[in-house]
């Protein structure tokens, strides 16, 4: 490559790493209703950091970035307002729900999709009780310029995915109430 195309080359590729920024995701889901099936029992609640794809199943999404803190905060406070559980928090509780959140963003007919999958783990104690997988996609808008272009879609993509994890939850309540009368005795 001759020195002008290579110094052109630099430069083009110097702009864009100046004029890109990442875009910190901060989503705020909020439930549709409250719980029509409270759980009697306290909730303990771990999340890992959340597992991002790009196109082509590569590692990442360019100029995204959700930190595992606000993931967990997003989760905790819907959870709180759902009120499926008399409480939830990250102390120890009767019950123990462990979430895994995968983020994939793909591109079609001109739009980015954005699919979350929750996988969930409830124990009590060291004891497995049930486990939940659920998936969500929701379209966004055709370019990724500007945060509310990533916030907007996924925000919703994961309160989707929250809400049918905890109606999930929910239809299992004679699951959690027969282990709350197990460890009574």
């Amino acid at each position: 490559m001759p020195f002008p195309a290579r110094m052109i080359f630099l430069l083009l590729a110097l702009w864009g790493g100046v004029s890109s920024c990442v875009h910190n995701i901060h989503v705020v889901p909020v439930p549709d209703s409250p719980s029509s099936a409270g759980i009697p029992r306290s909730l303990q609640l771990i999340t890992s950091a959340p597992s991002l794809e790009g196109a082509d199943h590569r590692p990442g999404i360019t100029l995204l970035k959700w930190p595992q803190s606000d993931l967990h905060q997003a989760i905790l406070g819907y959870l709180q307002q759902r009120g499926t559980f008399v409480s939830v928090s990250d102390e120890p509780g009767d019950l123990t729900l462990r979430v895994a959140t995968q983020l994939s963003l793909t591109s079609r007919r001109g739009l980015y999709h954005y699919r979350i999958v929750l996988r969930g783990e409830m124990s009590a104690g060291e004891q497995p009780i049930n486990s939940y997988r659920v998936e969500q996609t929701v379209a966004g808008s055709s370019v990724r310029w500007v945060t509310g272009s990533d916030r907007v879609p996924i925000e919703t993509a994961l309160r989707l995915a929250l809400e049918e994890l905890t109606e999930e939850i929910e239809k299992d309540r004679p699951l959690y109430l027969q282990t709350a009368d197990e460890a009574g005795q």
